[in-house]
């Protein structure tokens, strides 16, 4: 072997692959959810967030009217986009890097 990460190493790294380019998964502002809800629905789906940068990406997302809450391989991007979605966050469609 090369010492190549193997593919479930590159989904954990979140960035692009041979299996594709990388894709954002964009949450937009809206008048429904609160910073908090933002935050923990953040920490429950997107890896590596939790609830204090949830609330740093909750406020990015008020104060410029979307954020760019995870980048990586399009079917994770999906299922994150997907999740956060069912929790009532407001999305954008998913855009390629």
């Amino acid at each position: 072997m090369s010492g190549a990460p193997d593919v479930a190493e590159r989904r954990r790294a979140g960035g692009g692959t041979a299996l594709g380019p990388p894709w954002h998964v964009i949450v937009l502002n809206d008048d429904h959810n609160t910073f908090e809800g933002v935050a923990r629905a953040l920490a429950a789906v997107i890896p590596g967030v939790d609830y204090p940068r949830g609330m740093a990406l909750a406020n990015r997302i008020h104060h410029t009217g979307r954020a760019i809450v995870w980048t990586g391989h399009r079917e994770l991007a999906e299922l994150y986009h997907e999740q956060l979605d069912e929790r009532g966050l407001t999305m954008a469609p998913l855009e390629q890097a």
